[in-house]
């Protein structure tokens, strides 16, 4: 079978293509550095949590007629700090907090949504519209993506600790309250950043994947930073070029990537954890 350069290289020639690749390239920087901190730091279910309760914001800020980026980010926030309030003081565990307010925050988006009449189309709220995306999109995304990055990556140190033990970070003379406000800042922020790519749903792949398979790939941080961003990128442009052959949406095509290597990950580290063991155990005895 020859291969057909022309077909290859077919989706770049549309500008909705290029647009999609573009904010690829964009989001996947900002999703993937985090991901790995709500790795280390157990706040997977946070992300979820966040990009769930996010909605009603969106909802409220198109009735209000002001941008839906101020919505989405006061909706996030405001997620975030009553959980950990209600965390704080209540015998609850945090996670089952964070799947209470979650759910009604969502819950209440949804009532929203139908109860008022509105052009804008649920599935694109929820699962994104990565080819119908505009200049708009590329700008925020791309301010969000630098903001998000660069506080991260100048940080990085800061937040790592942080992440590993808050005492300790504490005791260090860190602002921990800031370092702990700061990632749900950040996280919300890339959520909205996401939404026009991926969605709200589909968004807590972005935030996690990238990071569960750096972790399995490498041991150390920093080196997990940047496995996490090529893993993400890597599989945001594949997904979304594979999805123009297969007439998919590029959004769950991209999570199916991500699911792939982190599988893929999983069973690399299994079988050099079973290599490892089988040659301690086959080692001579001294004496």
């Amino acid at each position: 079978m020859e291969f057909d350069l022309a077909m290859a290289l077919m989706p770049f020639k549309f500008a909705f293509m290029q647009n999609a690749f573009i904010i690829s390239i964009i989001v996947a920087v900002p999703t993937a550095l985090l991901s790995c901190f709500l790795v280390l730091k157990g706040w997977a279910l946070m992300g979820d949590a966040v990009s769930h309760a996010v909605l009603p914001g969106i909802v409220l800020a198109y009735i209000l007629e002001i941008p839906l980026i101020i919505g989405a980010f006061a909706a996030g926030m405001f997620t975030a700090m009553a959980t950990g309030y209600l965390a704080g003081n209540s015998r609850l565990k945090q996670d089952t907090v964070m799947g209470v307010v979650f759910s009604g925050m969502f819950g209440i988006g949804i009532v929203l949504f139908v109860s008022v009449e509105t052009n804008a189309h649920l599935d694109h709220i929820l699962f994104g519209n990565m080819l119908g995306v505009g200049g708009a999109d590329l700008w925020t995304a791309g301010i969000i993506s630098i903001l998000v990055g660069g506080m991260l990556v100048l940080k990085w140190k800061d937040w790592l600790l942080h992440s590993f033990d808050p005492a300790q970070a504490q005791a260090s003379g860190l602002w921990v309250n800031w370092l702990h406000y700061g990632m749900l800042a950040a996280l919300s922020l890339t959520i909205v950043a996401t939404l026009s790519a991926v969605g709200l749903i589909l968004a807590v792949g972005l935030l996690i994947a990238p990071g569960a398979i750096a972790f399995l790939l490498v041991r150390k941080f920093s080196t997990m930073l940047w496995v996490a961003v090529l893993v993400c990128m890597a599989s945001m442009l594949s997904g979304t070029y594979a999805s123009f052959f297969l007439d998919s949406a590029p959004a769950p095509t991209i999570v199916l990537i991500l699911t792939a290597l982190f599988l893929a990950a999983f069973v690399r580290r299994q079988i050099l954890t079973r290599r490892t063991s089988r040659q301690g155990v086959d080692m001579p005895q001294k004496g």
